[in-house]
């Protein structure tokens, strides 16, 4: 979407939106590290989103201080200047840079660079959140479904499944389900790397959440954030599989409705 109010820049900016209550609850606790860090990552990225408009004439786009938040939340903790640095170069260039910028990406940069983050620096730790920042991811959801900047039927896939843990009393640690439920909001209910169809919009939730649950249930000594970012991204690999799917049955119910074979 070029012309008009609905750009790809008005859909940066609800999510921006969606996520200040995150953002301001998180920097209330995290204090001036926390501002630090993420003051870093939006230097870094408008960087290199000026690198790529001056070298192949592509705009900048709000949607990266979208993804400096979720980087300076989700990324392992005392990595330095010089790692995360490297992280977020990785994730914002490989992430979504060369496909043409936000809104032609596959991957959300954010679980690229958190991934090559984890992978690269194992020994680094992951955060946690105190209670107020992952309650306000509640108001951040609200926020983006009711303005239409997050895709609705993944969150509600990935709460199904939330829900059947509950009810089936599966033991999980006590941090894993809300730390889950801030990347969900962060991650994985991204508009342009979440999948397209209602159908592969609900299987795109429900695979996070079987995800999460077998990490959770098999995955010994991994934090509750690497938990989730290895969950998100596997995740966004598999969003084209699923709206694949999620076209082939709409396919195959329209050809036995007209009967077609």
């Amino acid at each position: 979407m070029m012309r008009g109010l609905w750009d790809r820049e008005t859909v940066a900016l609800m999510l921006l939106a969606a996520y200040m209550p995150l953002a301001l609850f998180w920097l209330l606790y995290g204090g001036t590290g926390a501002l630090a860090q993420l003051g870093l990552a939006v230097l870094v990225l408008a960087v290199w989103h000026l690198v790529f408009m001056l070298a192949r004439a592509q705009p900048p786009s709000f949607a990266a201080v979208v993804t400096a938040l979720a980087i300076a939340m989700l990324a392992p903790e005392d990595l330095g200047v010089f790692r995360l640095v490297l992280g977020i170069s990785f994730g914002a260039v490989i992430g979504e840079l060369v496909f043409g910028g936000w809104g032609r990406n596959v991957v959300n940069p954010a679980t690229v660079a958190l991934s090559f983050l984890g992978f690269g620096f194992p020994g680094s730790a992951w955060p946690g959140f105190d209670d107020p920042v992952i309650w306000a991811a509640i108001p951040a959801v609200l926020i983006g479904v009711g303005t239409g900047a997050m895709p609705a039927a993944v969150l509600a896939g990935a709460f199904t499944v939330g829900a059947g843990v509950f009810a089936t009393g599966v033991t999980l640690d006590d941090s894993v389900l809300p730390v889950a439920g801030v990347v969900l909001v962060l991650l994985v209910a991204d508009p342009v790397t979440s999948a397209s169809t209602t159908l592969g919009r609900w299987l795109n939730g429900m695979l996070y959440g079987g995800l999460v649950l077998m990490f959770a249930t098999g995955w010994n000594g991994a934090a509750p954030v690497q938990i989730a970012v290895a969950a998100a991204l596997l995740t966004s690999l598999a969003t084209p599989l699923l709206d694949e799917m999620a076209v082939s049955i709409w396919i195959a119910q329209r050809r036995r409705r007209h009967g077609r074979n």
